[in-house]
């Protein structure tokens, strides 16, 4: 039996949710051992500009933020099995790690 520790990030964490339950369910027909999903840290990219690059006026700041979320599953079985889980729809705006231990 191997172990495929899968890494899922995206923006949006709805997008996530869809992706691991497609990942259990093929996972429960196959009769695999799955244990996650394990919410990781929410990392936030900050960044704050002035308004007018000039310098000419009030100090007035723009603020944006991009918040990425990541989840951790953990699915054991045989390879052929794992590679049945390698074929689940993704959508563009989830980044999928796949690595073996």
């Amino acid at each position: 039996m191997t172990k495929a520790k899968i890494v899922l990030k995206g923006e949006t964490p709805e997008d996530l949710g869809k992706v691991i339950s497609q990942i259990k369910d093929l996972s429960r027909t196959l009769n695999m051992k799955v244990t996650g999903p394990v919410p990781m840290p929410r990392r936030r990219l900050k960044i704050n500009t002035r308004r007018t690059p000039c310098g000419d006026g009030s100090d007035t700041y723009e603020h944006w933020e991009k918040r990425i979320s990541k989840r951790l599953v953990i699915v054991e079985g045989d390879e052929k099995m794992i590679r049945q889980i390698l074929r689940v729809k993704v959508p563009d705006s989830v980044f999928v790690k796949i690595s073996l231990v």
